[in-house]
């Protein structure tokens, strides 16, 4: 009876431990993919513009004037599942064959792309600026961190095709989780022969070599916890709740199976995608490949700290894949 007795206590705790897990889990997963308060951020276009005015007073001026003389439009198309999505489309004065894909990172929006934007017009590109699903204008409940996103990327890039003609010629640079979504599009692109004669190359600032990676890092980093079982549990979470999964959402992977040249950058004091996942990624990439990492500089920060370097190792890269 004694034996019975533990038993099923036994099985009780560990059944309310599951749970207290489970629960866990979810919120970990809901801070990860539906961050509210940061989403907040992403969807106020004001503060973007005013952080933008605060942090590249530039590009503001320039983007202000691209605004008040209708130089800047916006764009919509519908993603596979029907989520109405946006984008921010700057043709070129000059009529150009050459266009830009930049991809926003974590909890931003097609705004926090304007400083590399202006970078792309001086140079005479056209430049087609996503908002990624859930972030921005576009519609969305969840971050899909780059993975479900490369789908709609290569989409936006057919849509380039589409308004520039098929002489355009096509660069694809994203930071940070827009990094992530450009290397997983260089990935998916062998499968796609209608967009393959217009992507010349890719560059990637500061992206991670797997969601897993990623989330394990800040788990680490912001809660001193073990991946096991948290992340393990989450991971299966997203895979009933969202139809994808941490380690399954890999840029490390993708870039194996990339055939382009691609330019990676990272800042050597990066913690939050910690520098140490770019030397894989590169080594990963059997195409032509340079690689870039800026001693002192903290995430996401390589063009803001360093712009002019920044704007001359993107034309030297571009010169080479992209021409004049």
């Amino acid at each position: 009876m004694n034996i019975a007795k533990t038993a099923r206590r036994s099985l009780a705790v560990l059944a309310a431990l599951l749970v207290i897990a489970l629960g866990g889990a979810q919120m970990l997963l809901n801070i990860a993919l539906k961050p509210s308060a940061l989403q907040t951020y992403s969807r106020d276009i004001a503060a973007s513009q005013e952080r933008m005015a605060e942090n590249y007073p530039q590009t503001f001026a320039w983007y202000d004037s691209l605004r008040t003389s209708g130089a800047i439009q916006d764009l919509y198309m519908d993603s596979d599942d029907g989520t109405r999505l946006h984008a921010l489309l700057i043709p070129s004065a000059e009529g150009s064959g050459k266009t830009a894909v930049l991809v926003h990172g974590y909890t931003d929006n097609a705004l926090g792309m304007m400083m590399v934007a202006h970078i792309y017009s001086r140079m005479g590109y056209n430049v087609l600026l996503p908002d990624l699903y859930a972030h921005g204008l576009s519609g969305g409940k969840a971050i899909r961190m780059g993975w479900k996103d490369r789908l709609d990327v290569l989409k936006w890039m057919e849509e380039a095709v589409r308004i520039f003609g098929e002489n355009t010629r096509i660069i694809v640079h994203g930071i940070s989780m827009g990094a992530a979504t450009t290397m997983c599009v260089a990935g998916e692109l062998p499968s796609r022969p209608q967009l393959q004669p217009y992507v010349r190359c890719f560059i990637e600032d500061c992206g991670y070599t797997s969601v897993w990676d990623e989330f394990k890092n800040e788990l680490r980093q912001r809660f001193s916890l073990p991946a096991f079982p948290m992340l393990d549990l989450a991971d299966l979470l997203c895979r009933i709740e969202y139809g994808w999964s941490f380690r399954q959402a890999s840029p490390l992977e993708q870039v194996r199976k990339n055939t382009l040249p691609m330019m990676f950058i990272h800042g050597e004091a990066d913690t939050f995608v910690p520098t140490w996942m770019v030397y894989p990624l590169h080594d990963a990439c059997t195409a032509p490949s340079q690689l870039w990492t800026l001693p002192g500089v903290a995430h996401a920060l390589a063009c803001r700290e360093d712009p002019e370097e920044y704007a001359q190792r993107i034309r030297e890269f571009t010169g080479k894949y992209v021409g004049e």
